[in-house]
C-alpha cells in the first residue's frame, strides 16, 4: 500500500490558527505584527479576509487582504521557512487573487522591502508592476517599500497570465509535505 502525498489545503484563517501563524510571523519578519492582530482581523475587520495553506494537518503559510473600495490590498503574505520554493506561495497567491476577483476588487496592491528579491520575483510573475516607492516604510531599519500594483485584474492578459500560471501549477509535481531542515537551520538563503 502506497502512502498518498498530503494535498495543499487553502482555507479561510480561523482564530485557533494564530499561534502557529504567530510562529511563521516570527520566522519571518523582524517586525512582526503582534499576537492580538491577527484576532481582531478575524474577529472584527469586515473588511479582511485572511488564508492559511496547509500540508496535511501542518499550516505551512498565510496570507491576507483588506478590500478597500475597488482595490484589494495584501497586507501580509508569508511561507514558513521549511517550506519555501516548493511554490506554495505561489498556490496562496493565485487563492488571495481569486479571493479579490470573487470580493469584486479591481486590482491588487502590496509593499515589499525593496531587498526582498525573491518576493519581488513572485509578484512580478503574477502581474505586480511597481508603481511607487513608501520611503523608511519598514520600522526595524528604516527600508524602503515597494508598492506593487495588478494591471485590472479582468484585464483579458491579466487573465490569460494568471490562467497560464494556474495551469503550469497544476501540472507540477504536488510539493513535498517533508520540512526543509537546511532551511531550518539557516543553511540555505
Amino acid at each position: 500500500m502506497s502512502a498518498t502525498a498530503p494535498v495543499l489545503l487553502i482555507r479561510p484563517m480561523q482564530v485557533a490558527d494564530l499561534a502557529t501563524v504567530q510562529f511563521i510571523e516570527k520566522s519571518s519578519f523582524t517586525t512582526p505584527w503582534p499576537a492580538q492582530a491577527y484576532r481582531q482581523e478575524i474577529e472584527t475587520n469586515r473588511l479582511a479576509m485572511y488564508l492559511v495553506a496547509l500540508m496535511g494537518d501542518a499550516i505551512v503559510a498565510y496570507g491576507g487582504i483588506w478590500l478597500m473600495v475597488d482595490e484589494a490590498h495584501i497586507t501580509t503574505f508569508a511561507v514558513h521557512p521549511k517550506y519555501r520554493r516548493r511554490r506554495i506561495g505561489e498556490q496562496l497567491l493565485l487563492a488571495l487573487l481569486d479571493l479579490a476577483k470573487a470580493r469584486m476588487a479591481r486590482e491588487a496592491t502590496l509593499e515589499v522591502r525593496l531587498s526582498n528579491l525573491a518576493a519581488r520575483r513572485l509578484y512580478e510573475k503574477y502581474g505586480f508592476r511597481p508603481v511607487g516607492i513608501r520611503p523608511r516604510y519598514y520600522s526595524d531599519n528604516n527600508e524602503d517599500a515597494l508598492i506593487m500594483t495588478t494591471e485590472p485584474l479582468e484585464l483579458p492578459a491579466m487573465v490569460e497570465r494568471l490562467a497560464r500560471l494556474r495551469a503550469a501549477l497544476d501540472a507540477s509535481p504536488a510539493p513535498s509535505a517533508e520540512p526543509d531542515e537546511l532551511a531550518a537551520e539557516g543553511q540555505l538563503q
